[in-house]
């Protein structure tokens, strides 16, 4: 098929396909903001970071935590990503000095 068709013009025919595509739209949409959720908490540690406000890198790092955890419960990230995301901002926060 040529690359200039729509998605949307090749709508199957059957019921539980047409469902199928239906649920998959919606479960993308979720999932995108789940993980976009996810990477504004680890930027806003990271810019804690950059600035060297280590109360303020601790308090985005204690939010941030559960919300990537709450990311791999939800199955957007992989469980060892979610942990090693911690880890290395843990590791980060915990280098700046006071």
């Amino acid at each position: 098929m040529p690359a200039s068709f729509a998605k949307e013009s090749l709508m199957p025919n059957i019921a539980s396909s047409r469902k199928r595509v239906r649920t998959t739209a919606k479960r993308t949409a979720i999932n995108t903001a789940r993980k976009t959720r996810v990477r504004g908490f680890i930027r806003k540690v990271e810019e804690a970071i950059k600035s060297g406000d280590k109360t303020a890198a601790l308090a985005a790092l204690k939010a941030a935590e559960p919300e990537i955890m709450r990311g791999v419960s939800k199955g957007v990230l992989h469980k060892n990503t979610g942990s090693r995301k911690v880890s290395r901002l843990t590791k980060r926060v915990a280098k700046l000095t006071k």
